[in-house]
């Protein structure tokens, strides 16, 4: 089909709740994608960081087309062979506890959500999170993300939510009160900018969670899974949340979320409190347990920290070249973001026409997600294709 019937199809058919690039993708690869006429485009953010390992990744299609010959589904008040063994490798890697799944980043913070209420029930309730934070579509979760562009047309909006300044510890205890739950964070905002918390932010928040048996979650959907050069970013910090939320990159394209509870709270969704009907089938399980085992057989946390230095260091260069244009670079790893001193929203539609996928968040910040797995060829053929743009502008 040509181009204009799909997207024909799309206005006709398909609900317009997504701004759509004229794009459309048939085939992916490692860090590249291909068009319908058979253009090839290096991807540099690949689904919000979903494909973290890259289009495709050998060991997820391998282990999936092998899953797919014994069973598709096992419901969920039966037990299946690798929910449990994946449960397993995420506390391995993370921290003591328990491991609840789902489908997305949203219903895991559903869930964690639900998890802080039923654990302060029934005199704590309140749960605090940060402005520019983003943590969901869902009514609860969009009422969680501190940016009213998105509670816009939902009001009335769930009660018992505050929002405060990202890394202001001081705005943050003012609105601490007796009946606070949880305070949910991102380590590093995606949507919101890529804003990253500092080091002293974190172990103060910490102490007071500690300190007034408040639960800590961090939001990990963007930035977990070896994003930022360890498997998690909450191990940057030297502390450990009491909850996490997982998605993403955690799949390897597949759709899957969990909501990771410490031993503290491990126990409080007992049965008939929560549920999810796909969560945690034999395939998706089957493809996260591919990613841990892709993360560690091509070393790519070795590579995010290699590669992501690199990255930033020609970014750099770039700012030096284009400071007109260019304000700042910002992130971890290869969770970066540019900030740019004029509007970026037309940026990431005039890199796709050169070849290169990339996001603009906040107007005026582009984002880049790459795959774990880049080369510094990689980068240097996307900053040829990015300098293209900026030369344009």
């Amino acid at each position: 089909m040509k181009t204009k019937e799909i997207i024909k199809d799309f206005d006709l058919y398909v609900m317009h709740t997504y701004g759509r690039y004229p794009l459309v993708i048939t085939k992916g690869k490692g860090q590249y994608v291909w068009d319908n006429n058979g253009k090839k485009y290096l991807d540099f953010f690949p689904g919000w960081a979903v494909s973290g390992i890259g289009h495709c990744h050998p060991l997820v299609v391998k282990r999936t087309k092998e899953q797919l010959e014994n069973i598709i589904h096992v419901p969920n008040n039966y037990y299946n062979l690798l929910q449990g063994k994946l449960a397993k490798e995420i506390i391995k890697n993370s921290f003591a506890g328990t491991v609840f799944f789902c489908n997305s980043g949203a219903e895991a913070i559903e869930g964690a959500i639900k998890l802080a209420r039923k654990y302060g029930y029934p005199k704590k309730y309140e749960i605090i999170s940060m402005k520019k934070s983003f943590h969901g579509r869902t009514l609860a979760a969009v009422t969680l993300t501190g940016q009213p562009k998105y509670h816009k047309g939902f009001k009335p909006l769930p009660k018992g939510f505050k929002h405060v300044e990202f890394n202001n510890f001081e705005a943050l205890k003012k609105a601490v009160t007796k009946k606070t739950a949880a305070i949910v964070i991102e380590p590093i905002q995606g949507e919101g900018g890529i804003n990253v918390a500092t080091k002293e932010y974190i172990k103060k928040v910490k102490a007071l969670c500690t300190k007034n048996d408040i639960l800590l979650i961090f939001d990990e959907v963007q930035s977990g899974m070896g994003r930022t050069g360890k498997m998690f970013a909450f191990e940057h910090y030297g502390i450990k949340p009491d909850v996490m939320t997982l998605a993403k990159t955690l799949g390897g394209g597949f759709p899957i979320g969990a909501l990771v509870a410490s031993k503290k709270v491990s126990k409080v969704l007992d049965p008939g409190t929560h549920a999810s009907t796909f969560g945690g089938s034999p395939i998706v399980c089957s493809a996260s347990l591919a990613v841990f085992e892709a993360i560690k057989k091509d070393k790519l946390l070795s590579n995010v920290n290699k590669v992501g230095s690199y990255l930033v260091k020609e970014l750099e260069k770039l700012k030096k070249k284009y400071p007109h244009i260019i304000k700042g670079i910002k992130g971890k790893g290869l969770m970066l973001g540019i900030d740019l001193h004029i509007d970026g929203t037309a940026l990431p539609v005039m890199a796709l026409k050169e070849g290169l996928l990339i996001n603009c968040t906040q107007g005026n910040v582009l984002r880049m997600l790459p795959p774990l797995n880049i080369t510094k060829h990689d980068v240097d053929t996307a900053l040829k294709l990015f300098e293209k743009v900026l030369k344009k502008v």
